[in-house]
């Protein structure tokens, strides 16, 4: 039976690839959402992307029992949602936290995560890689 992930992408991030192109690099979420399920056929991938905290929070609360793993890029809610935090611990579904930069490389406002101390663990500064990172550790039960 097929593994059912989800990642989730907060704010700005359906801009990747155009934006702020020295720190998220060039290459479109489409283009690894396509690599990331060609190279794991037997792991079914969704995808949700929204630039509104509560429709994150709806999205988490609607998968997040019955998904074997939620891959969370809260963006800059990270940092500041006590919500989307409280959402995480409310689900069973277990969480990875991910970024594209090293947050702890950036501004300092941006080294603190709400959400590190509930997910089951975080990645960051692997740039698009750290999905892939995230897949395998929620794929292969790690």
């Amino acid at each position: 039976m097929k593994k059912k992930l989800i990642i989730i992408n907060g704010p700005n991030l359906n801009l990747q690839g155009r934006r702020e192109v020295g720190v998220y690099g060039t290459d479109t979420f489409e283009n690894l959402l396509y690599a990331l399920r060609r190279q794991y056929p037997d792991v079914e991938i969704d995808y949700y992307q929204s630039n509104v905290e509560g429709e994150l929070i709806n999205k988490l609360q609607e998968v997040g029992f019955a998904s074997d793993g939620i891959i969370l890029n809260a963006g800059g809610y990270s940092h500041t949602s006590v919500s989307i935090r409280d959402a995480v611990v409310a689900i069973t579904s277990p969480v990875v936290e991910v970024h594209i930069s090293n947050i702890y490389a950036r501004e300092e406002f941006r080294h603190n995560s709400l959400l590190s101390a509930v997910c089951k663990g975080s990645i960051c500064g692997f740039g698009l890689d750290s999905y892939r990172l995230a897949v395998e550790a929620l794929a292969c039960d790690r």
